[in-house]
Order: structure tokens, then C-alpha cells, then sequence
């Protein structure tokens, strides 16, 4: 038996028989009885169960649940059927187990496998082709009742391109919104992908109406994924997690107070992880390219100084993000798939 040569191998070597059959998960003791009597001793049980039904009442089970008259239904609704019309084949756990075991369980007739459609995969080369959007809750002095900050971000540059606060969701206030900024951002007709959740303010006929006046072409999350959406997520938390971020506000007026300094430090002076260590608006308006060409050649002379602090290591990686990529499309696998705007 391979499991007690590999024991007895490392036992020769120096190691325990408790550690090797451990290492195994094996007991102890079991390996002990295996070593006295290597063949299998198990008899198994001479009888048949009493309940074990014959070939052809399994044979009368699948060709009843494949029938035309009986093809859509469950072996519940099955059994419940056959009872009606006086008959009794066998119990809905045996229905269960007979069409497992012949692989019919999971589709019969003219049922259709759940389809599983994965959102598109897109990237952005530039600013101001894929934005993302998405809701989230201020809380306001009385407790149970929120403001609604609408915030809209380029996943490119991470910029925030603009924002509102609300009493309520409506999709009304996200058309409104979404053509300002639009407007603010001199966006032409087919340039832009809205990215967002399955919202009602989202989905709602006037926001799509809008989208679609503005040419703005549109792609929603997977229903009951809330990772399809990463880069709002991202910024609620970056903004919730802010040191001094208010516990209340009193009011809408000093809500939009406080998001616009937020958003004056997170765009102006937020050093960006994801996008190489640059602030939101230089990369949004190309300056990061000279940024990070001066931090590549900073460290090149550093290392060129003191050869003996870097060893084989090569620099740190200063070169820029040029694709940013949405529905979590990994560059290596498929990176010939995606659909570049």
C-alpha cells in the first residue's frame, strides 16, 4: 500500500510514525492495523437493503418523469400527480436520487440551464471615455433619514467630474446631473460609456432617455454583484474613511460643503495608488507623464550612487497605467478580448 511505504520511508529518514501519519491524515492506529493486515478486511454488508427498490420501478421512474406529460415538473409535483390518478411508484426522495444518478435532475425536457452573462469587458485609454457612477448615504441629524450624494468619477484619471446631493433618489436628478457634467466636460455624441449599478435612478426611463439624447452609451452591473461597480465603491470608502468625515450633517447646503473640499483634495492633492502615486487631475489632463518620467530618473541616479543598496533589484515601477480596465478584465488572460474605446 503507497500510504504505509511513504510512512515507513520517512520513519528511515528520521521522522516519527505519529508526525508521518498525521502529515497523511491518517491515525495512528490505523496504520497500525494496516501494517498487521495490509489486505482489505471490509466484508460489507452480505443483504440487500429491505427498501431497495428493483430495476423496473427504476426503469417506471425515468420513463415517467421523461414523459411529455410529466417532463416540467418536480418529483414532488410528480408524486402528487401519480397519487391523484391512483397510482404510487415511489417516494419523491427516490425520484430525487433514480434522476440523479442517471444525470436528469437538472434539466429535463424543456427546461434551459441559468444563464450566467458576463458584462462586456471595456478599457479605458484616455479620460473621459468610461465613467462610473453610484449613490450613497450621508446621514443626516435625525436618525433614519439620509441625503443622497449622486457622484460621478472617470475610472481612467480617477477624477471626480462632478457631483449633487439630494433629499431623495430619483432619476430625474441623475439626468439632470449627468447632462451638466456633460456639458462642463464638452462630452460628444459617442464618446462616453456610463457605468452604474441596476438602480432605479439608474434604469429609469428619463435617465435613459437623457443618455441616449447625449450619446452616451451605457452598461450596468450584474444584478446582486456589488464588486462589478469597484471604482465607486472605492471612492465611498476613500471618502467615509477621510479623516474629519462628519458623523451628521445638518442640512443639504452643509453636506455640498464639505463633499466639495473632499473633492478639492481628492482631485488636486490625493496621491492616487492606482494610478501610480499622481493626483486624479494631472493624470486627467496628461501632466503624470512628466511626473513619473522625473520619479524614474530620480531613482535610476540613486541607484546608479549606490549600486550596492539596490543589488540584481531593478527601480521601482514608475511607468504609466495606459489601460484601465472595467468587469474585472485581467490584461494577461484577456487582454485580446477587450473592446478599447
Amino acid at each position: 500500500m503507497l500510504s504505509i511505504s511513504l510512512i515507513d520511508e520517512a520513519s528511515l529518514n528520521g521522522c516519527r510514525l505519529k508526525v508521518a501519519c498525521s502529515d497523511l491524515e491518517i491515525d495512528f492506529k490505523t496504520f497500525n492495523r494496516w501494517k498487521r493486515s495490509p489486505q482489505d478486511q471490509r466484508r460489507g454488508p452480505n443483504t440487500a437493503p429491505g427498501n431497495k427498490i428493483d430495476l423496473a420501478t427504476r426503469e417506471k421512474i425515468i420513463s415517467i418523469s421523461t414523459s411529455k406529460e410529466y417532463q416540467d415538473d418536480s418529483p414532488w409535483i410528480i408524486v402528487a400527480k401519480l397519487a391523484d390518478t391512483g397510482r404510487y411508484i415511489a417516494s419523491e426522495s427516490t425520484f430525487y436520487k433514480v434522476l440523479k444518478e442517471n444525470k436528469l435532475l437538472a434539466h429535463r425536457g424543456k427546461s434551459r440551464p441559468p444563464s450566467k452573462v458576463r458584462p462586456s469587458p471595456l478599457v479605458a485609454l484616455a479620460p473621459n471615455q468610461i465613467w462610473s457612477w453610484d449613490i450613497t448615504y450621508l446621514q443626516s441629524m435625525i436618525r433614519g433619514a439620509f441625503f443622497f450624494l449622486y457622484l460621478f468619477m472617470d475610472i481612467f484619471s480617477r477624477k471626480i467630474v462632478g457631483f449633487d446631493i439630494f433629499a431623495e433618489e430619483s432619476m430625474e436628478h441623475s439626468a439632470a446631473i449627468v447632462e451638466r457634467i456633460a456639458k462642463d466636460e464638452n462630452i460628444c455624441k459617442d464618446q462616453l460609456i456610463l457605468h452604474s449599478d441596476n438602480g432605479g435612478p439608474m434604469k429609469g426611463a428619463t435617465m435613459l432617455a437623457t443618455l441616449q439624447k447625449l450619446g452616451v452609451a451605457i452598461s450596468f452591473s450584474r444584478p446582486k454583484v456589488s464588486d462589478d461597480n469597484p471604482y465607486s465603491e472605492a471612492l465611498f470608502k476613500t471618502l467615509k474613511y477621510v479623516p474629519h468625515y462628519p458623523d451628521v450633517f445638518r442640512s443639504i447646503d452643509e453636506a455640498k460643503a464639505w463633499v466639495i473640499k473632499f473633492i478639492d483634495w481628492y482631485n488636486n492633492h490625493h496621491l492616487h495608488s492606482g494610478i501610480k502615486f499622481v493626483t486624479p487631475s494631472d493624470r486627467h489632463l496628461g501632466l503624470d507623464d512628466d511626473i513619473l518620467s522625473n520619479r524614474k530618473e530620480i531613482y535610476l541616479q540613486a541607484k546608479e550612487a549606490h549600486p550596492e543598496r539596490w543589488g540584481k533589484k531593478k527601480i521601482r515601477n514608475w511607468n504609466k497605467v495606459k489601460k484601465v480596465y472595467l468587469n474585472h478584465l485581467q490584461e494577461k488572460k484577456h487582454g485580446d478580448i477587450a473592446v478599447e474605446i
